[in-house]
């Protein structure tokens, strides 16, 4: 998983909750065999406190968020189906 920049930083300066949900949800992420989690429930399998969504519907191959204890922070990452390498890069990290 890649970090940009900016996402990188806000991580680094989230409380302890945040920043273990963070973690936890990006074991989940690269351990997924389809991080979109496209179809019906394909999400079920997730912990309760997570949640993944698209950012836009018109745009199911593009940025998803993934939501935080009920929306307490979130995600935002875009996954790139490489054959060799595939790559999940977060742009976006927050938590209030």
């Amino acid at each position: 998983m890649d970090w940009t920049k900016q996402a990188h930083h806000d991580l680094q300066n989230m409380p302890a909750e945040g920043g273990d949900l963070v973690m936890s949800a990006r074991a989940e992420l690269i351990t997924a065999e389809d991080p979109y989690f496209r179809g019906i429930d394909a999400d079920a399998s997730l912990p309760h406190w997570m949640t993944v969504r698209q950012l836009a519907s018109t745009s199911p191959g593009g940025p998803h968020i993934v939501d935080l204890a009920g929306g307490r922070g979130w995600l935002i990452y875009t996954f790139m189906r490489r054959h060799a390498d595939p790559q999940i890069v977060v742009t976006e990290a927050f938590w209030a």
